[in-house]
């Protein structure tokens, strides 16, 4: 079975700092089709975008702006964004995960 574990594994208020999954994504990895594992390994990679984050620049994904009523950040315990200059715009997982849990 394809993953994107590293084996660095440190849940960050919600997100894996190796892989940058979701716990949810993680618990539920073994019961996904290889479909559903290959979306959620193109938002990881960046290859499934939506904007650029406004940390970084790089690639980021919102669900809701791919039509989904939540998006996978919701999921995770809030960050204190002060430091990000466009606040308010999804960031990647990367970034997110940085940010410290508030």
């Amino acid at each position: 079975m394809k993953t994107p574990c590293k084996a660095a594994c440190k849940n960050e208020g919600g997100i894996c700092s190796g892989c940058h999954r979701t716990i949810n994504e993680i618990m539920g990895w073994g019961k996904l089709s290889d479909d559903d594992r290959k979306i959620i390994m193109d938002k990881l990679d960046g290859t499934s975008t939506t904007h650029t984050c406004p940390q970084c620049e790089k690639s980021a994904q919102c669900d809701i702006s791919m039509g989904k009523e939540t998006c996978w950040c919701f999921e995770l315990e809030k960050r204190d964004t002060s430091s990000v200059p466009k606040a308010g715009l999804c960031m990647c997982r990367n970034c997110l995960t940085a940010l410290p849990v508030e």
